[in-house]
């Protein structure tokens, strides 16, 4: 079992080629966007979620868990793009025999645009148990308490975009990878919002709520929740540095309009409504120009309410972050097409 300590990460960045005008100096940060940034972390991320609604006089809230494992992030940064991909790696913090398998995939993608900062993240979950579940289920017991449900599937897609009031705070270089602070740098910002996420359980002969509680032809006898959330989130960011530690990061909350639906034997059942949205990242650690050593987390959430039936998520990861910038080599002149440029010239 692999355990691991709480662990962040935040590569700041920011740093201007030598050669530039001095007047780059009064910059509170550098830039090393032409250098090509390799990249690794390891930590855990999480999405678990629960389900609330009065099923009976006893239960009223379902708590689902997936088991944590270790998860190893890599990927690479040059100039405007950056790619991550995440692995789980073997092990789980808790026994599969009381909590079940998690298989989980990551993806996240970013990129700058003129003065907005956007960044697309896939998460994808599947193995879940309901905790405590020896409540309602006869066939569990206080040393087996927990419904392990291999089939259900959390996912999210989520595309953000980024405006920063002040013009020297970067996404990029607050998160560290082709660039740091020299100095405090805070602002206001806007974050624009489009996220899609689903909650289902993709065995045939199970719903998302255990049987025993759900109500037939009812919303809590779905095999599928599903939302689709437009909206906005304004908040504040900061970043400074001490010696060549580096720390910061941002608070917002907002409203995004949603759209949501429920599936009883395959026929979906959807409304609209709003709903809260709130996003939190805090980071600090080690950067220098050649290489960082960052401690990151980051906290999101999603929820649906179906009249008296609410649903939230949380997905969060705490993880170590290190990396290594690299400064690509001069592109060497074709020397065939020089020799021949040559003989024409003696010619």
């Amino acid at each position: 079992m692999i355990r691991i300590s709480v662990i962040y990460l935040f590569v700041l960045t920011s740093f201007f080629v030598a050669g530039q005008d001095n007047s780059i100096d009064t910059l509170p940060y550098r830039s090393f966007k032409e250098k090509i940034v390799w990249f690794g972390d390891l930590g855990y991320a999480s999405a678990p979620f629960s389900i609330r609604y009065p099923f009976n006089d006893s239960i009223s809230k379902l708590k689902y868990r997936n088991n944590i494992r270790t998860v190893l992030g890599f990927g690479m940064s040059y100039k405007w793009f950056s790619l991550r991909l995440a692995v789980s790696l073997p092990g789980y913090l808790k026994s599969p025999s009381r909590y079940g398998r998690t298989d989980q995939f990551n993806l996240n993608v970013d990129f700058t645009i003129k003065k907005v900062f956007y960044d697309i993240d896939i998460k994808h979950l599947r193995g879940y148990s309901i905790v405590d579940a020896f409540h309602w289920n006869d066939t569990l017991n206080e040393l087996n308490p927990n419904d392990v449900r291999r089939d259900q599937v959390s996912s999210m897609l989520s595309i953000n975009a980024w405006y920063f009031n002040n013009p020297d705070f970067k996404m990029s270089a607050l998160r560290g990878r082709t660039g740091n602070y020299r100095s405090k740098v805070q602002t206001w910002y806007i974050r624009s919002i489009f996220s899609a996420f689903n909650i289902e359980n993709q065995d045939a002969d199970f719903v998302v709520v255990p049987s025993s509680l759900a109500l037939t032809d009812h919303k809590t006898s779905s095999d599928q929740y599903f939302g689709l959330d437009l909206g906005v989130v304004p908040g504040i960011a900061y970043v400074d540095r001490k010696g060549d530690w580096q720390f910061g990061g941002n608070v917002g909350a907002g409203l995004a309009l949603q759209f949501k639906q429920y599936k009883i034997n395959s026929i979906p059942k959807g409304i609209s409504g709003i709903a809260p949205r709130y996003d939190i990242r805090l980071m600090g650690g080690y950067n220098v120009d050649n290489t960082f050593l960052m401690l990151i987390t980051d906290f999101d959430n999603k929820s649906l309410r179906f009249t008296d039936l609410k649903i939230r998520q949380t997905y969060y990861s705490i993880r170590l972050a290190f990396g290594t910038r690299i400064t690509p080599k001069p592109k060497q002149k074709d020397k065939s097409k020089k020799k021949k440029n040559d003989q024409a010239l003696t010619i």
